[in-house]
């Protein structure tokens, strides 16, 4: 039997895990000195109170290493194999961790996502399109859809992304001062500005812009993620086509640990891109070469 974990930074939600067939593993997140499970011991609202109210801005951390290699163990014992899917390398420390924990485990797959939130989403959908498989074809399955997976997102404001050291002082200053909107994506698994507009309507039509550019996998479909609020990501969708609205399958209200370095009333949308005719001919010749 196939048993497959994923961080926090995925956003699947506790409640949500049923229906996804994972287990979530929470990461931490801390406030001054005290320590909250992600997503198990601290609300959203209890989140956003302290994010906004208290204006206090937490440190996240990896998951408890010790709980996480004494539940894979049992499953691997019982027979198992299983799967960790985390959130990109280049932004936590908690791929490398879990990988070394299970180097010598071969009943144990680590996959860096290179990316987060819905990018996970949609990665554990496609596990789950394909359980009856090895561990070694789904890693293959993955690693084709995982650089093309889009995060495009706006930040309201782009404090938080200062303060979680994702934006320097002098660019949250200029991009402040102009009404500058960056829009955010992951590249090679790292938080890059994907391009900046001047004003929120000229960024919405910008993501919008880059559905039509890269070619939306309607396969994969659309998470619509937001921040605390989702008036910017319904302001959004009314900027949509009606061929891309209907590909939107999930609204993700994004959890603590990825909402606290977008800040409040973030948006945007995770895709998939369509395959390049260059690359459908590359996989075409592998096969007729085998």
């Amino acid at each position: 039997m196939l048993k497959v974990l994923v961080d926090s930074g995925s956003s699947i939600k506790q409640e949500e895990a049923k229906d996804y067939n994972v287990e979530v593993i929470p990461l931490i997140l801390s406030f001054d000195d005290k320590e909250y499970l992600d997503g198990v011991d601290i609300t959203i609202e209890e989140f956003y109170d302290k994010l906004i109210k208290e204006k206090k801005f937490p440190k996240t951390s990896l998951p408890n290493l010790l709980e996480l290699q004494e539940k894979v163990e049992k499953y691997t014992k019982d027979g198992d194999d299983v799967l960790i899917i985390t959130i990109s390398s280049k932004i936590s420390g908690t791929y490398n961790a879990i990988r070394g924990l299970f180097a010598e485990n071969n009943k144990v797959k680590v996959i860096d996502s290179q990316s987060a939130v819905g990018g996970i989403r949609i990665l554990v959908e496609e596990v789950n399109r394909n359980r009856e498989k090895s561990l070694d074809e789904i890693e293959t399955i993955l690693n084709d859809i995982i650089p093309r997976i889009k995060v495009c997102a706006i930040p309201e404001t782009l404090e938080y992304l200062m303060r979680g050291g994702r934006l320097s002082k002098k660019e949250w200053l200029f991009g402040s001062i102009l009404n500058i909107k960056p829009i955010i994506t992951f590249k090679d698994g790292e938080v890059k500005v994907m391009s900046k507009k001047m004003g929120l309507k000229n960024a919405m039509n910008g993501i919008n812009q880059e559905l039509e550019t890269v070619e939306c996998d309607e396969r994969h479909g659309i998470v619509a993620a937001y921040t605390f609020c989702k008036n910017n990501l319904l302001k959004l969708i009314d900027l949509t086509k009606d061929k891309f609205k209907k590909l939107i399958k999930v609204f993700d209200n994004l959890d603590p640990a990825i909402a606290c370095h977008w800040g409040p009333n973030a948006f945007g949308y995770i895709f998939v891109s369509k395959k390049k005719k260059k690359q459908m001919e590359n996989i075409t010749q592998l096969k007729t070469d085998k």
